[in-house]
């Protein structure tokens, strides 16, 4: 299953943003509301600074406890950011995500960025693809 196909699937969501800056209090604060994983760090909603996760914040907070909550996103969002297009595969999302130990990409069309997939998004591709085939096997195995 394409990119495409799985963002039409998750209807129009939209990508949860911050701006540069932000305090990752107020960053904590939407992902909790939300009930989301991750925020883009977007000045304009379209371009990609950066993406913070719960694991960034948790990480933090271990390292230096709840001062941590005053500082800036941009202090520990992630920068070098892995990006997919509308005709990459979900397998190949998979193995992406895998390899680089994250759970979030972003979709990227000319430049901008339009969705979001998440490791939860590809494997639900991935299995309706598995499902499709199977019953495809077996209606060819019974002569359907």
């Amino acid at each position: 299953m394409l990119v495409s196909q799985i963002l039409k699937s998750k209807g129009d969501q939209g990508v949860v943003t911050v701006k540069p800056g932000t305090s990752v209090s107020d960053a904590a604060k939407i992902l909790a509301e939300k009930r989301i994983g991750t925020v883009v760090i977007s000045a304009t909603g379209k371009s990609l600074e950066g993406i913070l996760s719960e694991r960034d914040i948790v990480r933090e907070l271990g390292n230096r406890g709840a001062g941590c909550m005053s500082d800036k996103v941009d202090d520990y969002m992630t920068t070098e950011l892995v990006t997919c297009n509308l005709g990459d595969d979900a397998v190949v999302i998979l193995e992406k995500m895998t390899e680089g130990r994250f759970r979030h990409m972003p979709v990227v069309d000319g430049g901008d960025m339009i969705g979001l997939i998440t490791l939860g998004d590809a494997v639900k591709a991935r299995l309706s693809e598995l499902a499709m085939e199977k019953d495809a096997l077996e209606g060819m195995i019974m002569g359907h």
